[in-house]
């Protein structure tokens, strides 16, 4: 039997040694650098305020006074966790019509992995927040946690609905103002064209009136004139009725002389 080589086998072994302590402390500074990483980028959504004062109002304790505080009713709660669930609706919504456009970008490449990052983190974090917005409504009521999401849709809907009445409500006073400058500015220029209307008929009468009279003048006869003609048509009437009477004297002579 040969003996074994100890120190032949003694570098190898130490070689392997290192290498697997290296890669051992290389991998969990990768972790802890990518745990950091991840820690120290931007969330998201801004803080969740809904779920703060849900938080608070669980852990509030009473004064130290003598007369003590009375406890908070559950309906307090029920509504701040109410309003919870809505916000949590918003901001899934938010994440769902955001995903599809952001994969897209990340494809083309014009946006870096470390937002793609900080949008898987939201949703894992929505994830979680949906679980236990579930189970703190279960603790309550059971079986609410199948039901408060859609309630809390129907409030934000109706939170909308009321944002929208509201701008309208405040643009009516705007409309009306502008109808009224509009009404305004069509009753003048109403009463421009009937002034411009009234004065084109008073000048119209007075203008064929003068065209009448001056027509009038150029077409009428001189006096002189009138009465000269007017007489000698008299003595022409009167020579024809002289001339074409039977009982005038020189008739009956020119008679007389044809009998014999």
């Amino acid at each position: 039997m040969f003996g074994v080589d100890w120190l032949g086998l003694a570098v190898p072994l130490a070689y392997l040694g290192i290498l697997l302590g290296s890669l051992a402390t290389f991998s969990s500074l990768y972790r802890k650098r990518k745990a950091h990483n991840a820690a120290s980028l931007e969330p998201w959504f801004p803080a969740h305020l809904q779920r703060d004062i849900y938080f608070s109002l669980l852990h509030l304790e009473p004064s130290s006074n003598e007369k003590k505080s009375p406890a908070i009713p559950d309906s307090i709660f029920k509504a701040s966790l109410l309003r919870r669930a809505a916000e949590d609706i918003r901001r899934i919504m938010a994440l769902r019509s955001q995903k599809q456009a952001l994969s897209t970008l990340l494809q083309r490449g014009s946006v870096g992995d470390d937002l793609w990052k900080r949008f898987e983190r939201a949703e894992k974090e929505m994830e979680d927040e949906v679980k236990d917005v579930a189970s703190e409504a279960n603790a309550y009521v059971p079986g609410w946690g199948q039901t408060i999401f859609q309630s809390a849709n129907e409030m934000l809907n109706n939170e909308i609905y009321r944002k929208r009445m509201e701008e309208q409500a405040s643009n009516v006073e705007e409309e009306r103002k502008w109808w009224d400058k509009k009404k305004t500015s069509i009753q003048e220029g109403f009463m421009k064209e009937l002034e411009e209307d009234s004065s084109a008929t008073k000048t119209t009468p007075t203008s064929t009136t003068t065209k009448d009279l001056d027509t009038a003048s150029t077409t009428s006869p001189a006096p002189g004139a009138s009465v000269q003609g007017s007489d000698d048509d008299a003595v022409l009437v009167e020579a024809e009725n002289t001339s074409s009477t039977p009982n005038s004297p020189a008739s009956a002579k020119k008679k007389g002389k044809g009998k014999k």
